[in-house]
């Protein structure tokens, strides 16, 4: 495995490299306030789902399910907003309620989440085939529950989340960075963050080192789907809408984000900083190809030409060190 270090460094020079070629092919606009602004209100959804996606691929897992738990809780929330007090009544736009809100949003992505840490942890299925059959499930109640349709029209409290400023920052990326910082103190300063590291490295090590696999695992799974949700409050703010089927093109992102970020697909290696980075470099390629206006299907596309070069030159700069360390 590749130094941790080491591979910082290469995503500070792929940053660098990025933000050059952005800035060649669009100008020096790229780099105005307002582009960057912009930017910055777009990066912290993704963000926040994968972290999601991190904390299970840390574990040698991967969560399927956490755009179909974003898109529950988001609708979950926007039935409160919208149904739950008529909208003449001076309650409608209360904050109580959209705090209401927030917290059934929160506990639908707890629940899946449960589900989820159930299947893999306790009936120990395939976490790939658990979170899949878990997404299938979800996003069905979904459109049964909107019936396809979309669910708008939201009190100011809540679009203040999405769309507006503190000191200057959007309110998206200050809630971004406290789940990001929540996530590296989970992983870097609890007893769970080193189990999680354990399991995905050895899990049959860890289990005879006295640890409850299954009890990590659960754990592991419910915080994912809690990130699910808190993702689901600011993508209904943004869009002053919930529906069944928003963000799909972010499941690929989420893993393409994570793996260029150094989180290992085999579980046990990468960090939040690296996290980070690789989002940052996401978010500067997709605004230049949009600014260039290149279609949204082709930028799909290079997100898996992207992934798939990412996941070579690992496994040919981890074999490199490999031959370095036995010569």
């Amino acid at each position: 495995m590749l130094r941790k270090t080491s591979y910082l460094g290469i995503l500070l020079i792929a940053l660098v490299v990025v933000t050059v070629l952005m800035t060649l092919f669009n100008g020096i606009g790229f780099l105005s306030l307002r582009n960057l602004r912009s930017m910055s209100f777009q990066l912290p959804e993704l963000g926040i789902l994968t972290l999601a996606m991190m904390i299970a691929m840390l574990t040698s897992g991967i969560n399927l399910s956490i755009i179909a738990t974003s898109n529950l809780s988001g609708i979950m929330m926007a039935l409160i907003l919208t149904r739950l007090v008529p909208a003449e009544s001076p309650l409608a736009g209360s904050i109580w309620i959209t705090i209401l809100a927030i917290l059934a949003g929160l506990a639908i992505g707890a629940i899946v989440g449960m589900l989820n840490g159930f299947l893999v942890a306790v009936v120990d299925i395939s976490p790939i085939l658990a979170t899949l059959g878990t997404m299938i499930m979800i996003s069905g109640i979904s459109v049964v529950i909107t019936e396809g349709y979309v669910i708008s029209g939201f009190p100011q409290a809540i679009l203040t989340i999405g769309n507006k400023s503190f000191l200057g920052i959007p309110n998206p990326m200050i809630i971004f960075l406290i789940c990001a910082g929540v996530m590296a103190v989970i992983l870097n300063r609890t007893p769970l963050g080193t189990r999680i590291y354990m399991i995905g490295s050895n899990p049959t090590a860890t289990f005879y080192s006295g640890v409850n696999n299954r009890k990590v695992l659960f754990r592991t799974y419910i915080i994912s789907g809690i990130y699910s949700g808190v993702a689901a409050i600011i993508m209904i703010s943004r869009f002053n809408s919930a529906k069944a089927d928003y963000g799909e093109s972010y499941l690929l992102q989420t893993v393409l984000a994570a793996v260029l970020g150094g989180i290992s697909a085999s579980g046990g290696f990468g960090k939040v900083s690296g996290l980070i980075i690789s989002l940052i470099i996401m978010q500067m390629i997709s605004s230049g190809l949009n600014l260039l206006g290149v279609s949204n299907f082709l930028t799909i596309a290079l997100w898996g030409i992207i992934l798939i070069l990412v996941m070579v030159l690992k496994y040919l700069l981890e074999k490199g060190v490999s031959k370095r360390r036995v010569a």
